[in-house]
């Protein structure tokens, strides 16, 4: 079989916050349409990726390409127009806007973004809570909101920070569901996640991440068979 086409390649990537040096040379490729996890414990530097990747770091050095354009100088808004969308683990939902204004408010940056007719086939829960405000959703409905939102926006890659956090079992398998559907559908996913477990039901390929670097890359075919040396790595 050909070598898949690398939509995001990661190389070598510092970052710092203030003084603190974050990223110590993060090397990875992300295939197009794939989904392709960042497994780590705590604070080795899988959300400071993803904020790198989308230029909200300010202090960053190494390379990161996404379909071929080096984007390590630019701003979060210019990468958004490439077609590189961020849903942060905080969610950002406007809790003073209902459902359907907070998912009609990013705009939309390129051709092809998902109707919001498509979006509520996708979400049909979002589309019974339309009326509802912010602060009247449940946590799996926020989670669904925040997927939900960036659909609209043309984007082809999705970063996702840790969507199954803090929510319920029944939640999580749906969040899992829109995920395989998505991959379906073309998108190319980035997804961090603490339970892999969870990951393993929808990637391609897992990469594990300790202190700031990559230090192992493993196929999903190949997971069970590595379980013991992925729980050392992971400390569970």
């Amino acid at each position: 079989m050909p070598e898949p086409e690398i939509l995001l390649s990661v190389k070598d990537l510092h970052a710092h916050y203030g003084e603190s040096h974050v990223l110590h040379g993060m090397n990875f490729d992300v295939p197009k349409g794939q989904v392709v996890t960042l497994l780590g414990r705590n604070g080795v530097g899988k959300t400071t990726t993803m904020r790198s990747i989308m230029g909200i770091v300010g202090k960053r050095a190494g390379s990161i390409r996404y379909n071929g354009a080096e984007t390590i100088g630019l701003a979060s808004n210019k990468i958004a127009r490439l077609g590189v969308a961020y849903c942060p683990e905080e969610r950002g939902i406007f809790s003073s806007l209902s459902v359907r204004e907070n998912m009609v408010l990013p705009p939309v940056i390129k051709p092809g973004g998902m109707p919001l007719e498509e979006v509520y086939q996708l979400f049909p829960r979002l589309l019974e809570r339309a009326n509802s405000q912010g602060t009247k959703l449940s946590g799996g409905e926020q989670q669904m909101l925040a997927i939900a939102r960036i659909l609209r926006t043309g984007a082809e890659m999705l970063l996702l920070d840790e969507p199954t956090e803090g929510l319920a079992p029944v939640i999580v398998q749906h969040i899992g569901d829109i995920i395989r559907e998505l991959r379906k559908r073309g998108f190319t996913i980035l997804l961090v996640e603490q339970n892999f477990h969870f990951a393993a039901t929808v990637a391609d390929r897992h990469y594990v991440v300790e202190h700031g670097q990559v230090i192992d890359m493993i196929p999903n075919e190949e997971l069970a068979s590595n379980m013991d040396k992925l729980k050392s790595y992971l400390g569970v």
